[in-house]
C-alpha cells in the first residue's frame, strides 16, 4: 500500500498503457465557451485584471450589470452529440481524451452536489456532460477517458477566505475541491486525473498526498489510474505520475521521467475563440512535427481543442484531428508503443527523429522534409551489409542503401508521384537489423 507521502507515491510505477498511448486529445469546455473571446481566462482578465480588450468587449456587447454568472444559462450545448465527438476522437488516432470537468471558474460539467446551481445539470445544458461523453467514448472507442480538474477557483468566497488566512484554514479543499475529486473518481472512474490550478497553495493545504494514496490504494481505478504533477506549489515537474512541467512543454531532448507535452491547436487559447484567425491555428505539418519530436524524447502529446458553447467541435479542429488520424494510419507503428532510441534526432540531417520498437527490434527514422535529391543521409544508424533492411512505411518495396563509413547510411528513396506517397506530412523509414 502507498503511504500519503511523496516518497511513497512517487515510487508507484506508471500504468503501462499511458506510455504506449503517445497521443491524447485535451478538451477545454465550460462557461468561458460562451463569450468565447480572448481566452478561457475571460472571467479573470475581465473582472480581476480589468484588461482593456475584455472590458470593452463586455461594454460593447452586453447590458450594464451583466455578470459572468449570467453566461451560465447561455452555455446551452444544444448541438452536443457525444457519439459524434467520440467518432471524431477515434478518427484522430488518439488513445486517450481528457476533458475539463471543472476549470478555474468553478462550473462543473457534471451535476456535482458540491457545486450547487453552478453546474451543467442545474444551469445551461441541464445535462450531465461528463457522463454522456464518458459513455459514448466507452461504447464507441477504445480510448482511455480522463478528467481535468482545477484544484482552486478564482472567485470562490471560501477559497479567497483561506487565501487571506495564508492557507492556515482549509475550508475550501475540505468542502469543495476534495469532495469533487472523490465524486468524479467514484462516479465516472476516469483513467487519468489531470490536476491543475494550485492557487499558490502548498500540497498540504490541498491534502494531495492523502487523496493520491486513496486513489492508488482503494479507488475503483487504482490499477489503471494515471495522474500528472500539478498538486500544489512545488510539485510540478517533481511529484505525481507523469510530468507536465509547463504548458506547451517540449524540451527537445530525452527526459529521465515520463512526461507530457500539453499544447493547443489554437496557438493563443485553450478555450474556443470566435475571434481566432486562420493563422492562429497550427497546421497539420506543425502538429506532426510536435508529435514526432515529443515521442522520440519519451513524451506523450496532449493536443487541445475548444468546443463551442452550443457543443460543436469547430470544423478546423475536426480537420486537424482527422488529418492526424490519417497520418497515424500509415505511421502508427513508428509511434504507438515505441521507446526512445539511443539517439533522439539525427546528427547529419536536420528534422529527422528516431523511435524504437522493442517488440520487433526495429528502429524508425521519421523525416519531416522529403529531400529533393531523392536520397536521405542518416548519421546515426550503424547498418550491416547484407543484413540491414530499409522500408518506407506504407510502401511495399525494400529500399537500396549504402553505408557511410563506421556509422551512417545513405538511403535511396522511392521515386513516387505526390499521389503515390503513403502520406503527405512526414514519413517514416523502418530499419531492421541495425547494430
Amino acid at each position: 500500500r502507498y503511504e500519503p507521502t511523496w516518497r511513497s507515491l512517487d515510487a508507484r510505477p506508471l500504468p503501462a498503457w499511458f506510455d504506449e498511448a503517445k497521443l491524447g486529445v485535451f478538451i477545454h469546455w465550460g462557461v468561458f465557451s460562451v463569450p468565447s473571446f480572448g481566452s478561457e481566462w475571460f472571467w479573470w482578465y475581465w473582472q480581476k485584471e480589468k484588461r482593456e480588450p475584455y472590458v470593452k468587449f463586455m461594454e460593447a456587447n452586453y447590458p450594464p450589470g451583466f455578470s459572468y454568472e449570467d453566461f451560465g444559462p447561455l452555455f446551452t450545448a444544444e448541438f452536443f452529440d457525444p457519439n459524434q465527438w467520440a467518432d471524431i476522437l477515434k478518427a484522430s488516432g488518439a488513445k486517450y481524451v481528457v476533458i475539463t470537468s471543472k476549470h478555474h471558474e468553478g462550473f462543473t460539467l457534471w451535476g456535482s452536489k458540491y457545486s450547487w446551481n453552478w453546474n451543467a445539470v442545474d444551469v445551461g445544458p441541464k445535462r450531465d456532460l461528463v457522463d454522456e461523453l464518458a459513455t459514448s467514448i466507452r461504447n464507441r472507442t477504445d480510448l482511455h477517458f480522463g478528467l481535468y480538474h482545477s484544484l482552486f477557483e478564482w472567485f470562490s468566497p471560501l477559497f479567497l477566505e483561506d487565501a487571506t488566512n495564508v492557507f492556515k484554514t482549509r475550508k475550501f479543499p475540505t468542502s469543495k475541491s476534495l469532495p469533487e475529486l472523490y465524486e468524479i473518481v467514484t462516479k465516472y472512474q476516469p483513467e487519468i486525473i489531470w490536476s491543475d490550478g494550485n492557487g499558490n497553495a502548498p500540497d498540504t493545504y490541498w491534502n494531495s498526498t492523502g487523496f493520491l494514496a486513496w486513489l492508488y490504494n482503494d479507488s475503483p481505478v487504482r490499477d489503471t489510474i494515471v495522474t500528472n504533477d500539478r498538486w500544489g506549489v512545488g510539485s510540478i515537474c517533481k511529484h505525481g505520475g507523469f510530468y507536465t512541467c509547463s504548458d506547451r512543454y517540449n524540451p527537445g531532448h530525452l527526459l529521465p521521467h515520463k512526461w507530457e507535452n500539453c499544447m493547443t491547436i489554437d496557438k493563443r487559447s485553450w478555450g474556443y475563440r470566435r475571434d481566432a484567425k486562420l493563422d492562429d491555428y497550427f497546421t497539420i505539418e506543425d502538429l506532426v512535427k510536435q508529435l514526432v519530436e515529443t515521442v522520440s524524447c519519451g513524451g506523450n502529446l496532449l493536443m487541445n481543442i475548444g468546443p463551442t458553447h452550443d457543443g460543436r467541435i469547430a470544423v478546423i479542429f475536426e480537420e486537424r484531428l482527422r488529418q492526424m488520424g490519417t497520418w497515424l494510419k500509415v505511421n502508427g507503428e513508428a509511434i504507438y508503443g515505441t521507446k526512445p532510441w539511443r539517439a533522439q534526432n539525427d546528427s547529419v540531417t536536420p528534422e529527422v527523429w528516431y523511435t524504437f520498437s522493442p517488440k520487433e527490434g526495429k528502429v524508425y527514422a521519421i523525416f519531416l522534409n522529403w529531400p529533393i535529391s531523392g536520397t536521405l543521409a542518416l548519421g546515426e544508424p550503424q547498418a550491416k551489409v547484407g543484413e540491414t533492411q530499409v522500408r518506407l512505411t506504407g510502401h511495399k518495396e525494400l529500399l537500396k542503401w549504402v553505408a557511410l563509413g563506421e556509422k551512417g547510411m545513405l538511403i535511396a528513396l522511392p521515386q513516387l508521384s505526390l499521389k503515390q506517397l503513403p502520406c503527405q506530412w512526414g514519413w517514416a523509414l523502418q530499419l531492421t537489423n541495425i547494430n
